[in-house]
């Protein structure tokens, strides 16, 4: 069994430029997620420095986020990796809160929210439903590409460039073998980033620029306030 995870996780004093945003709301029960968050401290030998870990759930218990030092991580990463299971089609409770909270407007996107831009975002997810219940035919209806839209602008508000995820369908019922050979592919990507052969291929972010009139400010801001 695998120990408990110290919070956080920085290889060593060096600036990392890789930060793994993680969320499981019952990590202790984790088969996948759990297993991904110790692989990347154990990437060390090959990325001295270079990975930090961000377990929300026990870096925020009380759900309350510390922006500053979420934005100054994430302005010294250049990989995002956002590491969590799949929670009624879209991400973790506290996963939302930290996204609601620290992309902001004038900081990740907007006029003048450049923080982000020319990063790159990768998600690395985990499902409980087979990847045959992610058809037309399956009882979750749609193919798992449908569910990935949300995820896929954001990353484009904000310069981020969207590389292909990292997903494990059928996460309760996936053997030991499959386990470790997710974890693998997981720790050589964190290791050889950004020399990955899709990404030699891909295109700069698309451009998705918000209009300086977009948000009210001012007095015409508080009273648009709910």
């Amino acid at each position: 069994m695998l120990g408990a995870i110290a919070e956080p996780l920085c290889l060593n004093h060096a600036m990392p430029d890789i930060l793994v945003i993680a969320a499981h709301p019952q990590l202790a029960q984790s088969r996948v997620t759990r297993r991904l968050i110790a692989a990347a401290a154990k990437a060390a030998p090959g990325t001295p420095g270079r990975v930090v870990v961000h377990e929300l759930y026990a870096r925020y218990p009380d759900y309350f986020i510390d922006v500053p030092a979420e934005q100054a991580a994430l302005q010294a990463a250049q990989l995002v990796v956002w590491l969590h299971p799949v929670h009624w089609y879209g991400m973790p409770p506290l996963m939302k809160l930290w996204l609601d909270e620290v992309f902001t407007f004038g900081w990740a996107y907007g006029p003048g929210g450049q923080a982000l831009r020319g990063k790159d975002l990768w998600l690395v997810a985990s499902t409980g439903g087979t990847a045959d219940s992610y058809r037309p035919d399956g009882h979750n209806r749609y193919f798992f590409d449908a569910f990935l839209h949300p995820y896929e602008q954001t990353a484009a508000l904000c310069g981020l460039r969207w590389l292909p995820p990292l997903v494990l369908h059928g996460a309760h019922r996936s053997e030991e073998a499959t386990l470790q050979a997710h974890t693998a592919v997981f720790t050589q990507r964190l290791q050889s980033h950004p020399d990955w052969p899709e990404i030699a291929a891909m295109a700069p972010a698309p451009p998705c620029e918000v209009p300086a009139d977009e948000r009210p400010v001012g007095a015409a801001a508080d009273a648009a306030a709910p």
